[in-house]
């Protein structure tokens, strides 16, 4: 059994206590947001050195338990994939595996994270931490798209300072949700180098890397299902042994975790397709809110909708369009059947002044379904 410690997700203090916990000269480190009261065991088994509270956006939050050797065969993996190691601004979470793995990354490489400074992101702090990075190294960071967002919206605004910074990254890592199409496309004009990244906590982040699998990670699908296997799959989730044999299959010679994400995959490149609980039943058919959200985001003013479930007392359950931009239903209506029939059109559309957010950037889905539902 090895000690385990909560951390603050303060830079000042999470920094060492990872760097300890993955060289095993201190106690494994449940790092969480400052302030928040936590129920943890004192002690962990070995070899975990990090546990990770997933966001809960599909389910029952869950701790899931990561070995450093885990943990510093993603960041080899990463840096293999990336073109060699280098400096890293930490401009997410720390308490989230993504921002763990910015830290890691930086600890492997031999070089200290540069966090960008406390309070809401904003494009002129993150400019500022991209800045602050040495100049005769690869330099890199990972962001969710809300915050690609908002830088990408800085530069196209002529703030200097932002471009400057944002041309100096040799990586812009961006996962925790889908990557919309226009965001893409104005972030490569503004010179981001984006990559896409695949992974979850259970897989010690990022593991694939527009669609390409890392170093010894391999992919298979399974009744539709995307499975990943490799070095950098989580022991488990920490107390709980039911959630753990139902996600992480034990076969001769070879550990998968089973992601609970619809994908196809090629030999070669992995795509998502959405979750494979988000397939509804609509008027007697099937449809996939992931697509349907792919095409909504594809209409122009709508790059950042989020598409939920809704019930409907004669369709069952159906598509509902969440957005901060006014749009004629009709419309929508006709570009989503004309894509994907007209069974999965939306029903609605809500109007908000913002989407709600959990604190690792992804949209709050519950919250959003519970606004489509009202």
């Amino acid at each position: 059994m090895r000690d385990l410690v909560v951390v603050p997700d303060d830079p000042a203090q999470l920094i060492p206590a990872l760097h300890a916990a993955l060289d095993g000269s201190g106690p494994a480190v449940l790092p969480v947001p400052p302030g928040a009261a936590v129920d943890a065991p004192s002690r962990v088994p070995l070899p975990v050195a990090v546990v990770v509270r997933t966001s809960g956006t599909s389910g029952v939050p869950k701790s899931v338990a990561l070995s450093s050797g885990a943990l510093l065969a993603s960041a080899a993996a990463t840096e293999s994939a990336l073109g060699g190691p280098g400096e890293w601004v930490l401009a997410l979470p720390g308490h989230y595996v993504a921002g763990v793995q910015v830290i890691v990354r930086a600890v492997a490489a031999g070089t200290e994270p540069v966090p960008v400074a406390a309070g809401p992101f904003t494009a002129a702090a993150f400019a500022d931490a991209v800045l602050a990075l040495r100049d005769d190294r690869r330099r890199y960071t990972a962001l969710v798209a809300t915050q690609l967002h908002r830088v990408v919206d800085a530069v196209e605004g002529g703030d200097r300072r932002v471009r400057d910074a944002v041309r100096a990254l040799d990586a812009v890592l961006i996962g925790g949700g889908r990557l919309p199409a226009p965001l893409a496309d104005r972030a490569d004009a503004a010179g981001v180098r984006v990559r896409r990244t695949y992974g979850a906590s259970e897989t010690s982040g990022g593991c694939v890397y527009d669609g390409v699998p890392l170093a010894g990670v391999e992919v298979r699908i399974e009744d539709g299902e995307v499975q990943l296997s490799g070095p950098t799959l989580a022991e488990g989730y920490l107390g709980d042994g039911p959630r753990t044999e139902a996600a992480f299959l034990d076969e001769p010679g070879r550990r998968w975790y089973r992601t609970g994400d619809a994908g196809e995959w090629d030999g070669t490149r992995l795509s998502i397709v959405g979750r494979l609980d988000d397939v509804i039943i609509t008027g007697g058919e099937k449809v996939s809110i992931g697509l349907v959200e792919r095409a909504v985001q594809a209409l122009p003013g709508l790059a950042d909708a989020v598409v939920v479930r809704a019930t409907d007392p004669e369709w069952g359950d159906v598509p509902v369009v969440v957005t901060t931009t006014p749009a004629d239903l009709e419309t929508v209506r006709d570009a989503v059947g004309a894509r994907l029939g007209r069974v999965a059109a939306p029903r609605r559309i809500v109007v908000v002044p913002d989407i709600p957010l959990l604190a690792s950037g992804k949209p709050d889905r519950r919250a959003l379904a519970a606004l489509a539902s009202s």
